[in-house]
């Protein structure tokens, strides 16, 4: 590879592409022509001397060689963001990007945080990216973001996961549901009912279907409803039951009764996540020490952790330089 014939501009045109899976769309979002991508990676693939692409289903994955420049090209571009931000600190200022993505259980939370962060870093350019657990996975294997709040972290060597906050699931019915205040119940009780449930792959189906695994239960009906709202309102029109993020619940106007089922609720958190080999940018350092110091401040006490300033300030130490 003639490294001499590499540029930045070429890089950023390769990461779009990889991200957009087609020209068009990387052209799009670079408001650039089609013939100009295409010339831009024609140039790219000449300099490293290896196919980058190939066609799977209509779109350009990258080959083995891809892969590896694809992970090159992130860094580089991500170091040179971070120090501009750097010069622009050392100048007396904050400032720079930080891009979040967070499962959709966790848009009800994080907006607390992010406001008074805003207001702190007026400079911080911040980006929150939303979606099931499938898409934050597939955003974390691209490197799209900074960093990622889920409730069931991937794992793996690459993986830098901290817990954070704690996100109880409850059991939930209809107000007028026949089990609504009973002091104690056992879940056996409730097997023959209709359980309204999210999407396979989601973190609150996995912890729920893993709980029921380990007390030999399966559910006798099961829906699908791909939205934590489409389900708390079927359950309150009587629908059925579900098991739900105790922060869904305080966000709804809908009458529901939490069932006090033995066993619930079922015990979940949430993880702060980085990539281990891209380094945290310094905007998104500091956005992570703002959560820890000032989490309580933002977010009813009994979802922290004590130690969270603690976790905050040990996983930028961990992260990435």
């Amino acid at each position: 590879m003639n490294i001499r014939h590499l540029s930045f501009r070429l890089l950023q045109v390769y990461v779009q592409v990889i991200r957009s899976g087609t020209v068009s769309g990387a052209a799009r979002a670079l408001n650039l022509t089609q013939p100009t991508v295409s010339l831009q990676l024609k140039r790219l693939g000449e300099a490293v001397g290896e196919a980058l692409f190939e066609q799977v289903d209509g779109r350009l994955k990258p080959t083995l060689a891809g892969q590896e420049l694809y992970g090159a090209a992130c860094d580089v571009l991500g170091r040179f963001d971070d120090f501009a931000g750097f010069l622009e600190q050392a100048r007396g200022g904050h400032t720079g990007h930080v891009r979040i993505c967070v499962v959709t259980t966790a848009k009800y939370v994080l907006p607390r945080l992010l406001g008074p962060f805003a207001r702190q870093f007026p400079g911080v350019q911040v980006t929150l990216s939303v979606g099931n657990r499938a898409r934050v996975l597939s955003r974390f294997e691209n490197q799209e973001d900074d960093i990622y709040l889920f409730s069931h972290p991937p794992a793996g060597p690459l993986v830098h996961a901290a817990r954070v906050l704690k996100n109880p699931l409850q059991l939930i019915a209809p107000a007028d549901h026949w089990a609504a205040g009973l002091a104690s119940l056992p879940f056996a009780r409730l097997r023959a009912e209709r359980f309204l449930m999210r999407e396979p792959g989601s973190a609150t189906r996995m912890m729920f279907e893993a709980w029921l695994a380990g007390h030999g239960m399966e559910l006798g009906q099961l829906m699908q409803i791909e939205s934590n709202e489409a389900i708390r309102l079927s359950v309150a029109s009587g629908l059925g039951l579900s098991v739900i993020s105790a922060h869904t619940l305080q966000e709804g106007r809908e009458h529901l009764s939490v069932l006090k089922v033995d066993g619930f609720p079922l015990e979940s958190n949430w993880y702060l996540v980085a990539r281990r080999d891209r380094r945290l940018s310094y905007a998104a350092r500091e956005l992570v020490r703002f959560i820890g110091h000032h989490a309580t401040t933002c977010i009813e006490p009994e979802w922290i952790y004590p130690e969270l300033m603690q976790v905050a300030e040990q996983f930028i130490a961990d992260s990435g330089h």
